[in-house]
């Protein structure tokens, strides 16, 4: 498991820490890094890990058996759950782990599709699920785009849990120094999208699981005065069974996200629109197997395990 300090995240909440528990119930041995851990040594790539045990016990939920360096080869099925920014390190990261693969290791999800699925932009191969989108970092064609739609929400390509996030409308003085912001000055590509009134109602995240499409999503209600749903932006998280239509749109997505070697991934849906297509850490897997007592770690290991048995 490649992933942020375990020390320091949230067991009730953390998705990467619901498949280790499901690893260990099944017997693996598990090993923990962060992606400076990695290093690549005569061709090999070499992980400096901690073996570690897991417990779902707040406070005590891991223990170190010690640190190992070991070839990602050696095993089976290796984890990327490093959070955003998705910055050079990152990539960087990504080659180390697409020659770990080529050696025959599965690496979940596929690095090439990691560094290829911007988690924003990634959504223009389905126009026809997402709202009105530009994406640029001309000044002016962004004010137009304001101009012409009249509310809408101005978001960096390479963020997370609401950051740096604007809702703007046409007559908003603050316009302008906001696309400044965020292009730095015509120099970084920022996207723009209609405003969704339908955010009231929640932003939905919607799980897919080696194809399936998990039938309960976590509707993320913004906190009141705010425009985010996110969870790190204070919204709070309300378990629902999926919509027919919610489902649909994920189904048509679904068999290219497999092509792709994404085999855990969480879409964001305002309405019917697709606004986001998650694939580096995508969380609220654990308030949906507590909620409606359903094992969806289970079924990614269950596809993992016939994998490798393949």
């Amino acid at each position: 498991m490649i992933m942020d300090p375990i020390e320091s995240i949230n067991i009730k909440k953390d998705t990467s820490f619901g498949f280790l528990l499901e690893a260990k119930k099944r017997g693996w041995e598990l090993c923990y890094c962060q992606p400076q851990d990695l290093s690549l040594e005569k061709n090999l790539v070499i992980a400096t890990c901690e073996v570690i045990d897991v417990e779902n016990k707040v406070g005590a939920h891991y223990q170190s058996k010690g640190r190992v360096s070991r070839t990602l080869s050696d095993f089976n099925a290796v984890f990327m759950r490093k959070d955003p920014p998705f910055d050079m390190d990152y990539i960087y990261s990504t080659y180390l782990l697409e020659l770990a693969q080529e050696a025959g290791t599965l690496v979940l999800n596929h690095p090439r599709s990691l560094r290829d699925c911007n988690e924003k932009l990634f959504t223009a191969w389905f126009p026809q699920f997402t709202p009105s989108t530009l994406v640029s970092a001309n000044k002016d064609k962004l004010k137009a785009f304001v101009a012409q739609e009249k509310d809408v929400i101005l978001k960096p390509l390479d963020g997370m849990g609401g950051a740096s996030i604007f809702r703007v409308k046409d007559q908003d003085p603050n316009v302008s120094v906001i696309i400044e912001t965020l292009t730095q000055h015509g120099q970084q590509l920022s996207m723009a999208q209609t405003f969704i009134p339908q955010i009231v109602d929640g932003d939905k995240r919607i799980l897919i699981v080696n194809g399936e499409v998990i039938p309960y999503t976590l509707a993320r209600i913004p906190s009141k005065g705010e425009t985010r749903g996110n969870l790190a932006a204070g919204g709070s998280g309300i378990p629902m069974p999926i919509t027919q239509a919610e489902k649909t749109i994920a189904e048509k997505i679904a068999p290219d996200l497999l092509k792709r070697g994404l085999y855990f991934v969480g879409l964001d849906m305002i309405g019917e629109y697709v606004t986001e297509i998650n694939v580096t850490s995508p969380t609220c897997m654990r308030e949906l197997e507590d909620e409606f007592g359903i094992n969806i770690a289970g079924k990614l290991f269950d596809a993992i395990e016939e994998k490798i048995a393949s």
